[in-house]
C-alpha cells in the first residue's frame, strides 16, 4: 500500500524539472567551494566563538546535490520508456566525465577515485537487479540476483566511485522506500555522512508533485547530463590559473 505524502497535494509544487535545477545549482555551489575556495579564509559571520567561512557554508548547501540526483535517478528508472537507453546514457557520461574529473582533482589524466556517474550507473544496475529479485519466484535465481547486488556493491568500493558503498546503498534505499517517504527521509539522512545537511534535499523531494515540468525534449535532457563534465572542465580551467594544484 502506498503511504500518504508528507505534505498535502496542494503544497506539492515542485516538478522534476525544478528538482533537476536545484540539483545542478547545489552541485555547482558545492564544487566551486571544493575546488576553488578550500584554502580561503573568508569569514561570513560568527556564532559565538565560531567563525563560519564562505567555504563551509557553500559545502553545506552543496550536500543536497547528491540526494537530489539519486532521487531523480530512481524516478527516471521507474518512468523511462527505454531502460537500455537510459542506462546507456549513464554509462556514456561515466566515460565522458572521467577526464574532466581527473583534471579538476589533480591536473593530470589519472585520479584514484571515479566520478559520481559511476555511482549512479551502478545504482541503476542495482535497481534493475533488485526489481528482478523481487519479481523472481525461484529461490536459486534469487540467490544469484542477491549475489549480483553484492557484486555491484563491491564494484562501488573497488572502483572507488564517488560516495562509494554508501552512495550505492543510498540509491537502493530510495528505490526500496519510495512508498515510505518519512522513513526514507529519516534513514537517508542517517545513511549519508552529511547527516542533517541533506535535509533541504528531502524537503524539496517532499514538495515533488510527480510531474515532468519544463525540461522536455532529448536535447535539453542531454544538456542536463552534460552540465556535469562541462562544469568540471570550467572549474579545472579556473583552478589551473588561480588556485593551482
Amino acid at each position: 500500500m502506498r503511504q500518504e505524502s508528507l505534505v498535502p497535494e496542494r503544497v506539492r509544487i515542485l516538478s522534476g524539472s525544478w528538482l533537476k535545477l536545484f540539483a545542478v545549482i547545489t552541485m555547482l555551489i558545492d564544487h566551486a567551494a571544493h575546488f576553488l575556495l578550500e584554502d580561503s579564509d573568508l569569514v561570513l559571520f560568527s556564532l559565538g566563538s565560531r567563525s563560519i567561512r564562505l567555504y563551509t557554508l557553500m559545502r553545506a548547501v552543496g550536500r543536497s546535490a547528491f540526494p537530489l540526483f539519486c532521487f531523480l535517478l530512481v524516478e527516471g528508472f521507474l518512468h523511462t520508456r527505454d531502460r537500455r537507453k537510459y542506462g546507456g546514457r549513464l554509462l556514456l557520461f561515466c566515460l565522458l566525465s572521467e577526464l574532466p574529473w581527473n583534471l579538476v582533482h589533480n591536473g593530470t589524466l589519472l585520479y584514484a577515485r571515479q566520478n559520481v556517474f559511476f555511482t549512479l550507473f551502478l545504482g541503476f544496475l542495482g535497481m534493475c537487479t533488485a526489481e528482478a529479485f523481487l519479481e523472481e519466484p525461484e529461490r536459486k535465481k534469487r540467490i544469484g540476483l542477491a549475489g549480483i547486488l553484492f557484486g555491484l556493491l563491491a564494484a562501488a568500493v573497488l572502483l572507488r566511485a564517488d560516495y562509494g558503498a554508501g552512495g550505492f546503498g543510498f540509491i537502493l534505499l530510495l528505490y526500496f522506500l519510495r512508498e515510505a517517504p518519512l522513513f526514507r527521509a529519516v534513514t537517508g539522512c542517517c545513511l549519508l555522512s552529511s547527516g542533517w545537511k541533506v535535509f533541504p534535499a528531502f524537503a524539496a523531494i517532499a514538495l515533488y508533485n510527480g510531474k515532468r515540468g519544463f525540461i522536455k525534449g532529448r536535447a535539453v535532457s542531454l544538456l542536463f547530463y552534460a552540465v556535469y563534465p562541462l562544469h568540471l572542465l570550467v572549474l579545472y580551467w579556473i583552478r589551473s590559473r588561480t588556485v593551482g594544484f
